[in-house]
C-alpha cells in the first residue's frame, strides 16, 4: 500500500550520511537521487524512504504527530536499529519495549529531527 514516505532535511549530505549507515543495515541502498531528493529502498516494489529539502525551499520541519515506522522483522533488530540510530547522533524518544500485546518497537529522531519508530509485530 506504502510506496514511499518522505522527511525533509535542512542538510541533505548530513542526512544522507545518516540514512546510508542506518537503512544499510536494513538492506537498503541509494535507488534514487538527485540535488535535493535522495531515496533508498531494499529491492524494487518495496515501499521505500526518501530525504529532500523542501520543494517551497522553507525551512524544513518535522510534522507534530508524523512518525516513520520500519519494519525491522525482529525484536533483535529493533534493538540493533535503534542503538545504529543513536550511535549516528539520533536521539532516543523511547528505549526498545513492548508497547502494547504484539508491538514491540524503539523510537527515536534523526539528525533533522524527523521521528521514526523500528518495529516487529506478533
Amino acid at each position: 500500500m506504502i510506496g514511499y514516505v518522505t522527511l525533509g532535511s535542512n542538510d541533505l549530505a548530513r542526512a544522507a550520511a545518516f540514512y546510508d549507515a542506518l537503512l544499510g543495515e536494513l538492506g537498503a541502498s541509494r535507488f534514487m537521487e538527485n540535488e535535493r531528493m535522495i531515496v533508498w529502498g531494499a529491492q524494487p516494489g518495496q515501499p521505500m524512504v526518501a530525504v529532500c529539502t523542501p520543494w517551497d525551499r522553507n525551512t524544513a520541519t518535522p510534522g507534530n504527530g508524523a512518525m516513520v515506522a520500519l519494519d525491522v522483522g525482529t525484536r533483535d533488530n529493533v534493538h540493533r536499529i535503534h542503538g545504529k540510530a543513536l550511535e549516528l547522533g539520533g536521539t532516543s524518544e523511547g528505549d526498545p519495549g513492548e508497547r502494547m500485546q504484539g508491538f514491540y518497537g524503539g523510537y527515536f529522531r534523526d539528525l533533522d529531527g524527523n521521528k521514526l519508530v523500528a518495529f516487529t509485530m506478533g
